[in-house]
């Protein structure tokens, strides 16, 4: 009863480009309640973003008019073009009276993806909060100050960070069909972040979240590259496997930070890397220690080399460890990734070898 109430209401907005309802237009991918809580995906093209901004205004308000509904949120979503009005398909064509039909062709292969890149590397943890994506940034830009073309894509859907750590505002433009990665500090980075205001919330499920990503691999104009550093979302979810599945992945870094909590979680994404065949590069420890700028004591907040005796126990190789700096948090902060503002730096250092070893690591394509 609630989603035919819903779809009443979307039915007093137009898309202005068929004069059509909105459900009649065939452009709402997704529509969801629960408990007076209304989430609306509405479809459009990257050049139909301005235009249909007005329509999910009305979308939203028109669906808060609805008894029962005590919050609406629509959102634009552009990770597949938008499909036609409902309409009953012509019969396919026969083939020509000369022609032999074929039985059991297989399709033409599709391009591999990240064809241009040497390697894939996966930054990874189990859970949030350990400073993965800091990591993944001052690692991509390590790499590069070792010689290497790098590329930096965020994968994390729902919590895109890069574009506030590497201080990028420009949306990417799009030539021949294909978004051109932006240059930022060295690197050709790509995020869903460039594509959506900061403060918007990525309300997608499972398959829309995968499509995006594959966008953002196979419809991006990555060039030649020695490296391609993912920056996955915490957890051993969907992205996780579709990256394994999808892409030749040359090995994974796992960020941890020392307690034991932290390091359970850090043993259930080995174990998924391990189980989907993708080489585990090492792990690192984040938060490793702290030492008082003022008086110089030292004091291991979350505990101290718990991530090098698991990866001791585990087989993998420790690649490092990474202090508890004020300056690696203010300068992902201000865009600045201390990589590329203090690469000589105490931080800097750590994280210069950290990149040494994973590049002693590699296998290239």
């Amino acid at each position: 009863m609630i989603e035919q109430l819903l779809l009443e209401a979307l039915r007093q907005v137009s898309d202005p480009a068929s004069g059509r309802d909105l459900p009649a237009s065939g452009r709402i991918d997704s529509l969801g309640e629960r408990d007076g809580v209304v989430h609306l995906a509405i479809r459009a093209a990257r050049d139909e973003q301005d235009a249909m901004e007005a329509v999910r205004t009305q979308a939203e308000a028109a669906l808060a008019r609805v008894a029962g509904v005590r919050q609406a949120t629509a959102i634009l979503t552009a990770h597949r073009p938008a499909r036609p009005a409902p309409s009953t398909p012509p019969p396919p064509p026969s083939p020509p009276a000369h022609a032999p039909i074929r039985t059991g062709t297989a399709p033409a292969a599709k391009a591999p993806l990240l064809a241009g890149v040497g390697a894939v590397i996966a930054v990874a943890s189990g859970k949030g909060g350990v400073g993965k994506s800091t990591t993944a940034v001052n690692l991509a830009i390590g790499l590069q100050r070792l010689g290497l073309a790098v590329g930096l894509l965020d994968a994390d859907i729902h919590g895109p960070s890069l574009p506030r750590m590497l201080g990028v505002t420009t949306k990417p433009e799009v030539r021949d069909g294909l978004m051109l990665p932006i240059e930022a500090w060295g690197l050709r980075t790509m995020s869903i972040g460039f594509l959506v205001e900061e403060r918007t919330a990525m309300i997608w499920r499972g398959p829309m979240v995968m499509g995006a990503l594959g966008q953002l691999m196979g419809e991006v104009d990555w060039g030649a590259l020695d490296v391609l550093v993912v920056d996955m979302p915490p957890g051993t979810g969907d992205a996780q496997l579709t990256m394994a599945q999808k892409v030749s992945l040359a090995g994974a870094v796992i960020v941890s930070t020392p307690q034991d909590i932290a390091l359970l979680d850090a043993r259930r994404g080995v174990a998924m890397f391990e189980k989907t065949r993708v080489p585990v590069l090492g792990i690192v420890e984040n938060m490793s220690h702290f030492t008082c700028p003022h008086c110089g004591t030292r004091t291991d907040l979350f505990g101290h080399g718990g991530a090098r005796l698991e990866a001791s126990l585990l087989g993998v190789p420790f690649l490092g460890e990474i202090p508890l700096l004020l300056e690696i948090r203010t300068s992902a902060d201000a865009g600045t990734p201390v990589m590329a503002a203090a690469p000589d730096s105490p931080a800097g250092r750590a994280y210069a070898a950290v990149a040494e070893r994973v590049r002693a690591l590699l296998r290239f394509r």
